[in-house]
């Protein structure tokens, strides 16, 4: 009669694993608590774990005004918001996005941003920075000139030729 292998020790190890596992993700997850990070990625010995924890910003808008705005009024403001960006990315003094990404206005949360409005910048000097597939791309300025209007909020998501800046 043949005998059937032991599976209690394979059984145990991947139990044990598991374990491992998730002890590992709970630490992560503590540490995002701790460090304020919204989204942690570690491999080792070929497992690869990504924790991240969804932050919605809301903007406040008072519930009067919610009721109160028509469908057609809510059609016509993004179409009147696109004209008007359209106009922005007329302007001689534009700088387009070169990609696709999130806009920031400083190299970390809470420092210095790069460049505020009525800054004089030089050519060549870092304007913002576009996160890009986990890349931190700088946005030099193309000419020299004072910053009139910043186009994009800080941790914005931008579109490829979307104006970030006006420079004069």
């Amino acid at each position: 009669m043949a005998r059937q292998p032991d599976d209690k020790s394979a059984a145990k190890s991947k139990n044990d694993t598991k374990s491992d596992d998730s002890v590992l993700i709970r630490e992560l997850a503590l540490l995002l608590a701790e460090t304020n990070l919204t989204e942690i990625e570690i491999e080792r010995a070929g497992l690869r774990v990504r924790v991240a924890r969804n932050i919605s910003i809301a903007a406040s808008v008072p519930t009067a005004a919610v009721h109160a705005v028509a469908a057609p009024a809510a059609v016509a403001v993004p179409a009147a918001a696109a004209a008007a960006a359209t106009d922005l990315a007329k302007h001689p003094g534009a700088v387009p996005s070169p990609m696709v990404g999130t806009a920031y206005w400083a190299p970390e949360p809470g420092a210095k941003p790069f460049i505020e409005v009525g800054t004089r910048v030089t050519a060549g000097q870092t304007l913002l920075i576009i996160e890009a597939m986990k890349t931190m791309n700088q946005i030099p300025s193309p000419r020299a000139g004072t910053v009139t209007q910043i186009l994009v909020e800080d941790g914005q998501p931008v579109e490829f030729g979307e104006p970030l800046v006006i420079i004069e």
